[in-house]
């Protein structure tokens, strides 16, 4: 599959490129992204340069990985904000499914950019014009607010805590996990429980 672009009045998602390469590595070595998120820490450029252009072109290449930049509206090649993407599962001849995953640059955070992002990308992923998933998960590190905030706004529906099931640079790690179908509302239904520290 082409990358393509998908966009909203609040955010333009564009595949990240080699121009991208220095910001990606900027905002990964970020304490923040290497708490929360499974990329090598310390985060070096040619993390980066391995990401952009192998990770995302492969993943696009063989349709089992569609990432994209969060940029600011109207702007093609604006500085990245974050980055979201689906990973699909299953063969090809079967209904799949797909998990959503992302990370925003710190001055990008708490603007309800990533959810307006992720949005975009569940909304296609979700629909039979689309990818036609039959279901998409989102799981993060147990005690990771702001992703579970991004989610539960989506419409995700907590399933719970599984305990050791993310994997964190050779550590298993409690993880939240959620889900949203292609006919649940894409917005928050229900509060989801309190989590003990």
């Amino acid at each position: 599959m082409q990358p393509f672009v998908l966009a909203s009045d609040r955010v333009r998602l564009s595949v990240p490129t080699s121009r991208d390469v220095d910001a990606v590595a900027a905002i990964c070595a970020d304490p923040a992204i290497a708490e929360w998120t499974t990329v090598p820490a310390p985060y070096t450029r040619a993390d980066a340069e391995g990401f952009v252009t192998g990770a995302v072109a492969d993943g696009w290449a063989a349709e089992t990985a569609f990432t994209w930049a969060v940029r600011e509206p109207g702007e093609s090649d604006g500085p990245v904000l974050g980055m979201v993407g689906m990973t699909q599962e299953g063969p090809a001849d079967a209904e799949r499914v797909g998990e959503l995953g992302y990370w925003a640059a710190p001055d990008a955070r708490g603007r309800g950019l990533t959810t307006e992002a992720a949005r975009l990308v569940v909304d296609w992923a979700l629909d039979p014009e689309g990818l036609g998933l039959v279901r998409a998960h989102w799981s993060a590190f147990v005690g990771n607010w702001a992703s579970r905030r991004v989610a539960w706004k989506l419409g995700f529906r907590h399933e719970g805590t599984l305990r050791r099931w993310g994997v964190q640079r050779g550590v298993r790690r409690d993880s939240w996990v959620g889900s949203l179908l292609p006919d649940d509302p894409r917005e928050p239904v229900e509060p989801w429980p309190a989590e003990a520290p």
